[in-house]
């Protein structure tokens, strides 16, 4: 058997090779439709890694506990209470599942940063944050460090700067060390933030984060509330997560059994997920339209092997006679079509590689082999070559010898 599918092979090649144009062509035809179907689906996939990972780092893992907000219903508007630090700090003792927790409130949204004879613009947001905040909300530390644990527990004059602030206020100094003001305090700068960017004007980069305890000292509220941001160490279980937060700070804000819950829980992956949703579309298109040229260099590479077997239907009948079966001739010219779709299904994986993970690169993505693609290509030729070729190879299997041999 494996000799036979060899010497079928073998056969395949000469054919190909007597009949190289058209040949060519058809190959080219199937390889211009695996690449686009190959192509498009390996940029997707890339881009597709791409957001997953940047919203990651940005915090798609994490989820937030914030205050509810007032909801009117009837004929009466109901208020929430705030969060307190005593229902925080609590929540961030007693919860206990794999994950990263911090407790941050905002000082003021309109702050204002000097330095020396620099200044900005009344626009700066100052948090406060615990040793857990810069995690679970995807900074990474530039130059100096993170708070520590006395830093914390006085609530010292220390702040971790965005990278804005680095820039409009230092220019090419080093920051570290130096004393800058926020509102009427004094400030020594421990760390800088990595630039993060921003969206329409608003960012981190031009936040600037001190102690929780320092914000709660020095910039008295009556109606602050805190947020309890959680970041899950295994995103797969950030459904349990955030099941095992909610009923931890139900016992917590003892809301009886049966009643809705008054505090908000927010995950931080939906505009990931919208992204990745709206690529779907693009996906099923790129879909179509491979699959469309593929039925195109399917229908092109029957109309070939039908005339192949017009041509050469001499010859089948010289093997005919010498003792080849029908069989034999209809598994001859299947496993032609299959060769012939298998050269081209390869020259456009190959075409769909390298011209997806250039478009992916070009677009800020990673480079990528698409393993999944590339077998499933493999395969869709095949069927393509099977499906193409049934019809012509049946065809040829019934002729007959006598008539054959008197063709011309």
């Amino acid at each position: 058997m494996k000799i036979l599918v060899i010497e079928n092979i073998k056969i395949s090649l000469n054919s190909i090779r007597s009949q190289l144009l058209r040949t060519i062509l058809t190959i080219l035809i199937i390889a211009f439709g695996i690449m686009a179907l190959v192509g498009i689906l390996t940029a997707i996939d890339s881009i597709k890694y791409t957001i997953e990972s940047n919203f990651t780092a940005m915090g798609a893992n994490t989820f937030s506990i914030v205050n509810r907000k007032m909801q009117f219903g009837g004929n009466r508007a109901e208020r929430f209470k705030n969060i307190s630090y005593a229902e925080a700090k609590k929540f961030k003792e007693l919860y206990t599942f794999p994950a990263y927790t911090s407790v941050f409130s905002w000082a003021t949204g309109i702050g204002t940063v000097k330095y020396k004879s620099e200044k900005t613009n009344p626009n700066i947001g100052v948090l406060g944050v615990d040793e857990n905040y810069l995690q679970t909300a995807g900074y990474e530390i530039a130059s100096g460090r993170n708070f520590s644990h006395n830093e914390l527990f006085y609530g010292s004059s220390a702040v971790i700067i965005g990278s804005s602030l680095k820039s409009k206020l230092f220019n090419k100094e080093n920051p570290i060390g130096k004393t800058i003001s926020i509102g009427p305090g004094k400030y020594y700068v421990i760390g800088v933030l990595e630039e993060k960017g921003s969206s329409m004007g608003f960012g981190g980069d031009k936040n600037c984060f001190i102690p929780l305890t320092n914000v709660r000292q020095y910039f008295p509220s009556p109606n602050r509330s805190f947020v309890i941001s959680v970041m899950v160490k295994n995103t797969e279980l950030i459904d349990a997560a955030m099941g095992e937060a909610i009923g931890l700070f139900r016992v917590i804000r003892k809301v009886k059994i049966g009643d809705d819950i008054n505090f908000d829980v927010r995950k931080s992956d939906n505009l990931a997920k919208m992204l990745v949703e709206n690529i779907r579309f693009i996906t099923l298109a790129a879909t179509i339209i491979g699959f469309i040229t593929l039925l195109g260099a399917a229908i092109g590479l029957m109309n070939i092997m039908l005339v192949s077997v017009t041509e050469r239907t001499r010859e089948i009948g010289i093997r005919k006679t010498n003792g080849a079966t029908s069989k034999m001739i209809r598994n001859q010219f299947l496993v032609e079509a299959i060769v012939i779709c298998q050269l081209g299904g390869i020259l456009g994986i190959i075409l769909g590689i390298l011209i997806g993970n250039l478009v992916s690169l070009i677009t800020g993505g990673i480079f990528i082999v698409p393993w999944v693609w590339i077998i499933f290509g493999i395969f869709l030729c095949a069927f393509v070559g099977l499906i193409s070729g049934i019809y012509p190879a049946v065809k040829a299997a019934k002729l007959d010898p006598i008539e054959s041999l008197r063709h011309e």
